[in-house]
């Protein structure tokens, strides 16, 4: 069979139909166009399922001409375009025939859905048309980021879209226990499993701490460290996050920020934050050294679902202030392993900083407690807990 190319990007072997276990056919919004939490999670997920599930996998998805990072499995480019003002973003046009095509020969024992876009009801629909069980994961709260482009009026009939869409799933994979209640009460009741997230402990631990990388940033010993860490954009709580420490400086407390990530609100972020330090996308060994060498973590995002980059910073032993919703909820508890406050509270956010700017026993202790806390967080368990459900669906006799 010819391999075909899509968007002008790659092109593609035929689909392989060798090997014993489960054939997936996973279908992302945007694969490895961009290096977020949703996509790490997701390659992480397939990678697990080829090498410890003896799975094959197929991945169906927009593709960028450079993508963001190597990502793991086959890709299917499908139809897409940019996302105006937001070109790492692709929004997939539906599902062609040349890819059904390619999906009746891969012969899917499972269809897993991990974005509600066009793609993913394109795919939900064809999957009912072979008979294949429907899986979705969810990874963004979507309708939260309404309120940021100035579209709140539009919530209502998206989340209406939302449950249809879940409901419309044979099971669906919830990141917190908070968020699977909710679907439960939705009507979803015994369709809804937690798919929670683990930490790298390699790169993620207390010990990944270091003086040396301060004294480059040029940061003093004793010099208290905020850290924003995540995409720069706007849904993710910046402007929240520079009231914060412009309020602390009214306050008398001289902060210099770190900000590790990377994203198109870059500049619009370091206007508001002259002095910080920007330290763009990091990996590796540098990410988890810039992580644990930061003092808190302030995290005013409203719109994660689960809160990497909190679990990510607990391991590190960094206390968390984070915005009260579900999805930290589940990660801190309040007072104990790092303080909640209301979204958007920019006084009780500041509240909140100056308790662990002048106590260092407090810092200390809650970020002790966080990095306990973070190593009950195994991503080998959690994957492997999707394959279960993978393999729940199946009916007897298909695989």
């Amino acid at each position: 069979m010819a391999a075909y190319p899509m968007n002008g990007a790659r092109a593609w072997e035929a689909p392989r139909t060798e090997g014993p276990g489960l054939r997936i056919a996973l279908f992302s919004g945007n694969y490895d166009c961009v290096r977020d939490g949703a996509n790490q999670a997701l390659n992480r997920l397939v990678d697990h399922l080829l090498t410890e599930e003896g799975a094959a996998v197929r991945v169906y998805s927009p593709v960028a001409a450079v993508p963001a990072f190597k990502s793991a499995g086959d890709v299917v480019p499908v139809p897409s375009v940019a996302i105006p003002g937001r070109s790492e973003y692709r929004v997939a046009l539906g599902l062609p025939a040349r890819v059904r095509e390619d999906i009746r020969r891969f012969a899917p024992d499972i269809v897993h859905l991990s974005a509600p876009d066009w793609l993913g009801r394109s795919a939900q629909r064809f999957a009912r048309e072979i008979g294949v069980p429907v899986v979705s994961s969810l990874h963004t709260r979507f309708e939260t980021y309404l309120d940021y482009y100035g579209l709140r009026l539009l919530r209502a009939p998206v989340e209406r879209y939302l449950n249809r869409f879940y409901r419309g799933c044979d099971r669906v994979l919830a990141p917190t226990e908070a968020i699977a209640g909710a679907f439960r009460s939705q009507g979803l009741d015994g369709r809804v499993a937690v798919w929670g997230r683990g930490v790298d402990r390699d790169q993620f631990n207390p010990g990944r701490r270091s003086p040396e990388l301060r004294r480059e940033l040029g940061y003093a010993p004793d010099e208290i460290v905020p850290l924003f860490f995540g995409r720069l954009v706007h849904e993710k709580g910046l402007a929240v996050f520079a009231g914060v420490i412009r309020a602390a400086r009214e306050r008398g407390y001289r902060l210099r920020p770190m900000v590790v990530g990377e994203g198109p609100a870059r500049r619009w972020f370091a206007g508001q934050l002259p002095d910080a330090t920007f330290l763009g996308h990091l990996s590796g060994e540098r990410l988890g050294m810039a992580v644990a060498s930061a003092d808190v973590l302030i995290n005013p995002s409203v719109t994660e679902a689960f809160g990497n980059v909190n679990l990510e910073a607990m391991a590190c032993g960094v206390p968390v202030i984070s915005a009260r919703v579900p999805s930290a909820e589940a990660l801190i508890a309040h007072g104990s392993s790092g303080l909640l406050v209301e979204a958007a509270a920019i006084a009780d956010y500041t509240d909140a900083l100056e308790r662990l700017v002048i106590s260092r026993p407090l810092r200390a202790a809650l970020g002790a407690a966080a990095a306990r806390s973070a190593l009950s967080h195994d991503w080998c368990q959690q994957l492997s807990g999707v394959a279960s459900v993978y393999r729940e669906c199946v009916q007897p006799g298909r695989r």
